[in-house]
């Protein structure tokens, strides 16, 4: 079975290898793409594969602009960290959709359904003159239904307090007060208006999933920003920009350039 790994990430690429080889369908190690337009090389030079595993953000940018720039006709099987782009993913030949970090059992259960599908449209490509052929994507009706599926019934609950442990006790620190959330060599740090650091449990990219998203937005892999707290946002090279925040003392962060055009979304609602 051929098999190709968009992941910019060494350590999730690793993990995609392992529940692979797991499962019993990589006897040989499959590539693994890291960026773009070294994905776009690679199928320019070598045949489609029966399955394609593909993070969302890789190194110079969002993997969608692959897929417009090539035809991929094999399915894929997204592996991200950002629930956002869901309905994007199935507009194309998205099959299931893998929310970091995710375990080996919602791994099988994705390869389970691709080979479901896979034994579905061998059987739809008999002859049969009464069956017609099988769609190429999902047609706006499925995605408008699929949409409207999405949609929850109640608001979702987001966090709205941290309770942090100190050496002097516990500090209960309101998620309004927060300026910016920062990862620093694995530890996740809740900065408030005064420079204040509060370490926190867990990593960002949990962190942000108990978040509310139109109250903070990411600016790159390794920080996410309070909208309450930005001032001035301002070009900066490289296709990134500048992001002065509101605090006693002066801060400006920079997104990455992966994440500007989607924090440009984020800054318009």
């Amino acid at each position: 079975m051929n098999i190709l790994i968009l992941e910019d990430e060494e350590l999730a690429a690793r993990q995609t290898v392992q529940f692979l080889q797991r499962a019993g369908l990589a006897s040989e190690a499959p590539p693994i793409v890291r960026s773009v337009e070294k994905a776009l090389a690679w199928l320019h030079t070598h045949p489609m594969p029966d399955l394609v595993f593909s993070d969302i953000e890789l190194l110079d940018g969002n993997v969608f602009t692959l897929y417009e720039r090539f035809r991929v006709t094999c399915p894929v099987i997204f592996t991200t960290a950002y629930d956002q782009f869901l309905l994007q993913a199935f507009r194309g030949n998205g099959i299931a959709y893998l929310l970091k970090p995710f375990g080996y059992e919602q791994f099988s259960e994705a390869l389970y359904k691709y080979q479901f599908l896979r034994g579905s449209f061998v059987n739809a490509l008999a002859p049969t003159p009464t069956l017609p052929a099988p769609p190429t994507a999902l047609s706006p009706d499925v995605l408008r239904e699929l949409s409207q599926a999405l949609r929850h019934t109640t608001q979702p609950q987001y966090k709205q307090r941290f309770s942090v442990r100190l050496r002097t006790g516990i500090y209960v620190l309101q998620v309004a007060n927060v300026v910016y959330f920062q990862a620093d060599e694995g530890v996740t740090f809740a900065v408030d208006a005064a420079g204040t650091r509060y370490p926190l449990t867990g990593t960002l990219t949990e962190l942000e999933r108990q978040l509310d998203p139109a109250c903070f937005g990411r600016l790159n892999r390794s920080e996410l920003v309070n909208i309450a707290c930005v001032e001035k946002v301002e070009p900066y090279f490289n296709n990134r920009l500048a992001v002065k925040l509101r605090s006693a003392t002066e801060v400006i962060l920079t997104t990455s350039a992966a994440q500007t055009s989607e924090f440009r979304r984020w800054l318009e609602g």
